[in-house]
């Protein structure tokens, strides 16, 4: 983590030019930023998690974030989830400008509009797969036995159906992760989420996770995936790379779909406390 110069407190806030979806994205943007920063203080300096961000996702898009450790991939997923509030811009996902939300809407978006598949799953031991996926359902008010049913659902849309009453801890790591996928589906999400899916997992089993991201963008879901590993990226339809909290210059990835870029500056990135790894 680099702090910012204490002459960046002062500063104005960095200028950006727009990241747009690919020509044949699927359809209207549903999670999109809006010169978005997220900066945190450090005695006299603002340190920058993100400078200036400015892109937009659409519906059936499958977007790969990359960039070095501390470059503000998480601190981009973590706000495009309402988990982390922007210091400056506006994220807008589903029509919502979430700035305008408090903690009780936010919450009902995760559970209706948001999917988010975390590093460390966050699945409950003492429920069953199923009961782990319906949860979301039922704390949104469905009644058990129809949030049962969508649960099941979603469980054999990621492979997993036979497994449903079984525990996490009888579970093998890729099949926890597809029931955090299951989870993170289960609904009409609009938007998926998933940050470093395949980071415990081996090759195999990550590219059949992989595929499973790549059907539900297929579906007309927005997928968002930050990874490390460029083979993994190499599924989504667009790459976008950050460093220093910042898009930086276009590149390819192996569909031949452009991320894009912004204007560099000196703002320099930071972890923030939310989430893990920026």
């Amino acid at each position: 983590m680099a702090s910012a110069p204490t002459t960046l407190a002062a500063a104005s806030s960095p200028t950006s030019r727009e990241t747009s979806p690919s020509p044949d994205a699927a359809g209207r943007a549903v999670c999109e930023f809006r010169a978005v920063e997220r900066r945190y203080r450090d005695g006299d300096d603002d340190v920058y998690a993100l400078a200036g961000v400015t892109m937009s996702i659409a519906a059936g898009e499958f977007v790969a974030i990359m960039g070095p450790s501390g470059s503000g991939k998480s601190t981009l997923l973590n706000l495009a989830g309402g988990l982390d509030v922007a210091t400056a811009g506006h994220v807008i996902v589903g029509g919502e400008d979430l700035s305008g939300l408090g903690p009780t809407e936010l919450a009902a978006l995760r559970r209706t509009t948001v999917g988010y598949v975390f590093q460390r799953l966050n699945l409950i031991p003492s429920l069953t797969a199923v009961e782990n996926v319906m949860l979301p359902l039922e704390l949104g008010g469905l009644n058990a036995r129809r949030a049962r049913a969508a649960a099941r659902a979603a469980l054999a849309d990621a492979g997993i159906d036979k497994l449903a009453d079984r525990y996490p801890d009888d579970l093998s790591g890729g099949q926890q992760q597809r029931v955090a996928i299951a989870r993170a589906l289960v609904g009409e999400r609009q938007v998926l989420l998933a940050d470093e899916p395949t980071g415990a997992l081996d090759t195999v089993t990550g590219e059949a996770v992989l595929e499973l991201l790549a059907a539900r963008a297929a579906q007309g879901v927005a997928v968002v995936l930050v990874t490390h590993e460029p083979r993994f990226a190499s599924f989504a339809d667009r790459i976008v790379t950050l460093r220093d909290g910042q898009i930086v210059a276009p590149q390819r990835n192996a569909g031949g779909s452009t991320n894009g870029s912004i204007a560099s500056s000196d703002a320099s990135d930071a972890n923030g406390p939310i989430g893990g790894e920026r």
